[in-house]
């Protein structure tokens, strides 16, 4: 075994997070649970005043754990002076796409300049972002090595991309871990903290066969979500039910994995990382065609949404234009309060701009996140108006109260079909 990874495997050593987000946050309290000293930097001075005080701002980690990691061994920081305490980095950072839906690199080109200026001999450094293949031996390596040091010698650079399960609970540890290094030592070494981390670390033979493997798991429900997506437009077509043609399927017990149409794709992974590995491979003279025609059926979902909306409304005899309607859930999946990337406030923001007016009830987003969309927030079921739809099926919600109280609800999450639930005034995705 390399002394270095004999290190990390044995030793009590400090993590430094760069990023203190829904992944670096979350990878920072789950090291001081594992017996680690960690240093979390973050360029927002607001975020790490807010995260000293013991307030998380993050799902997934409870004040309650966030204040415990306070007083075990996590310190926030906007000093990125502190990191050079770090045996090894972890860069956290947000990997969006530019307005014309490409890699906007900007966080990852940041976070390599800060590597660059804190790295010491026997640091490793880890990149978990989403970003195309290459990145890490294109900009992490070059910064880890810019001190006149030697990757796989000096110092230790690997990519290992973030999993994490928004709003399931699950926990960090139990998440296998996909790493690969540059070169065998950095693989070692990196396997070695990985192991102080989670139960289960999956060593690959590269960073870049690291940075696709997390493409392709997003990519893979991307494509499959793309397909019940327009297997909803075609079942609808037919008159056929596709939430019953759904359920049947699953009872097939091999070959078969469900997936649920909605109103298209949301949140920080499904609707960005498939356009990471097309814009790669345009870059190299390759058409993914699987990617660019899942990515063409998820966002034209909005705008389908919006048709049936209007077609329910013309078949009871009233106009979108100026219609009355209930938003019900913006956030991009059920139980959470994330609402990043959201097909639903995508759906809104078209009845609006086809002469709709429109509130929204989720008791999950605050009020000043909907507001700050521009629509009207509200507590409850407003039985004033002529449509109600379903955009994201939160537990708490009464489906069936709902139901009662409106005029017609449009379900285009299958919130009553899932749950077993008749109401003679519900048409469904």
């Amino acid at each position: 075994m390399h002394q270095r990874a004999r290190f990390f495997e044995q030793e009590t050593w400090t993590a430094g997070v760069i990023g203190l987000g829904y992944v670096g946050l979350p990878l920072g309290v789950n090291a001081v649970q594992r017996g680690l000293r960690v240093i979390g930097f973050d360029t927002s001075a607001d975020a790490v005043s807010r995260l000293g005080r013991g307030t998380s701002g993050v799902e997934d980690v409870p004040d309650e754990a966030l204040q415990a990691a306070l007083g075990g061994g996590l310190e926030t920081t906007s000093d990125e002076t502190r990191l050079g305490e770090a045996d090894a980095l972890f860069i956290c950072v947000p990997s969006p796409l530019t307005r014309h839906r490409e890699p906007d690199m900007s966080y990852i080109e940041a976070a390599a300049a800060t590597v660059s200026r804190v790295v010491h001999p026997g640091m490793l450094v880890s990149l978990e972002s989403t970003t195309y293949p290459g990145t890490t031996e294109e900009l992490i390596a070059p910064a880890a090595a810019s001190g006149g040091f030697e990757v796989g010698s000096d110092v230790f650079v690997c990519y290992s991309p973030e999993r994490v399960d928004p709003g399931k609970g699950r926990p960090l540890a139990s998440i296998p871990k996909v790493v690969g290094g540059v070169g065998e030592a950095s693989s070692e070494v990196a396997a070695a903290a990985y192991g102080r981390l989670v139960d289960q670390v999956h060593v690959v033979s590269s960073p870049a066969t690291a940075e696709m493997t997390k493409l392709l798991e997003n990519t893979y429900r991307a494509v499959n979500i793309g397909l019940i997506n327009e297997m909803a437009q075609l079942a609808h077509r037919l008159d056929i039910d596709i939430w019953e043609v759904v359920a049947a399927a699953a009872t097939k017990p091999f070959g078969f994995e469900v997936f649920y149409p909605g109103p298209g794709v949301g949140g920080h992974c499904i609707p960005l990382d498939p356009q990471y590995l097309a814009w790669r491979a345009k870059e190299r003279g390759f058409i993914t065609r699987f990617i660019d025609l899942a990515e063409d059926a998820n966002r034209q979902m909005p705008a389908y949404v919006a048709d049936r909306v209007a077609a329910v409304l013309s078949g009871r005899g009233r106009s979108l234009l100026g219609a009355r309607i209930l938003g019900i859930g913006l956030s991009f999946k059920a139980n959470i309060a994330d609402d990043r990337e959201s097909p639903a406030a995508d759906v809104l923001r078209v009845l609006v701009d086809r002469g709709a007016a429109v509130s929204v009830w989720d008791p999950l987003v605050d009020v000043a996140g909907i507001e700050a969309r521009g629509f009207e927030s509200v507590d409850g079921v407003d039985g004033e108006c002529d449509v109600a739809v379903i955009l994201t099926d939160h537990d708490v919600f009464d489906y069936e109260a709902i139901a009662a109280s409106v005029p017609v609800v449009f379900d285009a999450r299958g919130a009553y079909a899932r749950r077993g639930l008749n109401a003679d005034n519900v048409e469904a995705l």
